[in-house]
């Protein structure tokens, strides 16, 4: 990670950090990078931030041609429902086929290589939940590098809740699996969770120095941290940590956070001869944490378990809220973490449940009479019915 930048350079970040005007903050990124050391350690700073600029570069040609009226490739898909799900693969996988059969979106499907060249949604109903699918156009050796559609790809996988993972068990699936993983390591995305995961959030308005850290630090110390980021002429920020984080850990996330993403691979095209023997290597290559999916999109088969699998690989719960002196609860859950609690809940809802709560009944299969009076550090689980009363 950046070992030993010039004070100039991170002067220069920070002033590029501060900019909000996608144009000036290009500039301010490229100044930047002439101020960087061009050697081993600083390699992968510089792929990153010519990954910024051709972004930015990107976003700002997309909001030009909104305003033009003219269609052009999408960048970005806004987020619905309660979950969004990026579907990855290389070309020719059986991405689009198998959007088009969890959803009700009209896809070309299509022997051609690269069909899909824009971000596709779909919305695939899960029991009382919708989940939003995305194809994404295919992945190749270089995507991450701003070869082809790599940029969208990896944006849209970067901006997801989860990832379906797909190969072709015509093919080496071990090679194409280890392509996507090189590619989302390449643009920061991990597929599994990491030892360390730090957010900075910076406060652009602050007055003062006041550099807070929330978690556990390793082999360094708060001062060190402070100093760190006086380094970087950063003076107001808060550094969430989950697990435990070096100094370097944390310098990393000052210029682009890792960010985790719960996967689900998908080995399509069971129907054909010869493939188990692929798929128990391929269960070999990616050990017992991945949970690999056999299905074929051409007979139909192993499609019922994906929802099943999203909801799993989401670690999250539906929770259903019931007003007072009201007989039925919502029939549209709320989703939410596995492990949270009625406060947790409460501040997602709005915040004067949370400020003002006071108590809360729960109706749940788990406990011997409902509804039950509990307090705010209640833990949910999934199906739970709760009525939350205020002071």
């Amino acid at each position: 990670m950046p070992a030993n930048l010039p004070a100039e350079a991170k002067h220069k970040w920070e002033e590029a950090s501060q900019t909000r005007n996608p144009q000036k903050k290009i500039e301010k990124l490229r100044e930047f990078l002439s101020l960087v050391p061009k050697h081993k350690g600083t390699e992968n700073l510089r792929a990153q931030v010519k990954r910024k600029i051709a972004t930015l570069r990107r976003e700002i040609a997309e909001k030009k041609s909104k305003k033009a009226g003219k269609g052009g490739p999408k960048f970005f898909v806004e987020k619905e429902g309660d979950a969004q799900i990026v579907i990855l693969g290389p070309t020719n996988v059986g991405r689009s086929r198998l959007l088009s059969l969890l959803t009700n979106a009209k896809v070309e499907i299509s022997d051609y290589q690269y069909t899909t060249t824009e971000p596709t949604p779909g919305m695939f109903q899960y029991k009382d939940l919708q989940f939003q699918i995305v194809e994404a156009p295919a992945l190749m050796d270089g995507s991450a590098d701003g070869g082809a559609w790599g940029l969208q790809t990896l944006t849209a996988a970067r901006n997801a809740d989860g990832l379906l993972l797909m190969v072709d068990l015509s093919k080496d699936p071990i090679e194409q699996f280890s392509m996507i993983l090189r590619e989302l390591e390449k643009a920061r995305i991990l597929t599994r969770e990491p030892k360390a995961r730090v957010e900075i959030e910076r406060k652009h308005v602050g007055v003062g120095f006041r550099i807070v850290v929330l978690g556990s630090l390793v082999d360094c110390t708060p001062k060190d941290v402070e100093q760190l980021f006086k380094s970087y002429r950063m003076h107001d920020a808060t550094v969430k940590i989950r697990g435990e984080a070096s100094i370097d850990d944390i310098e990393d996330a000052i210029f682009e956070s890792t960010v985790y993403r719960p996967v689900i691979l998908i080995a399509n095209k069971t129907d054909l001869p010869n493939t188990a023997k692929k798929v128990e290597q391929l269960k070999d290559f990616v050990g017992e944490k991945l949970k690999i999916l056999q299905v074929s999109c051409k007979i139909l088969s192993g499609l019922e378990e994906i929802g099943f699998e999203i909801f799993e690989m989401l670690n999250i719960i539906r929770v259903y809220t019931k007003e007072p002196n009201k007989r039925l609860p919502s029939q549209k859950p709320f989703t939410i973490k596995k492990g949270s609690t009625i406060l947790d809940l409460a501040k997602r809802i709005h915040s004067d449940f949370y400020e003002h709560f006071s108590y809360a009944k729960v109706w749940s299969k788990r406990l011997r009479f409902s509804p039950q009076k509990v307090g705010g550090s209640f833990i949910l689980e999934d199906g739970d019915t709760l009525e939350i009363h205020m002071k």
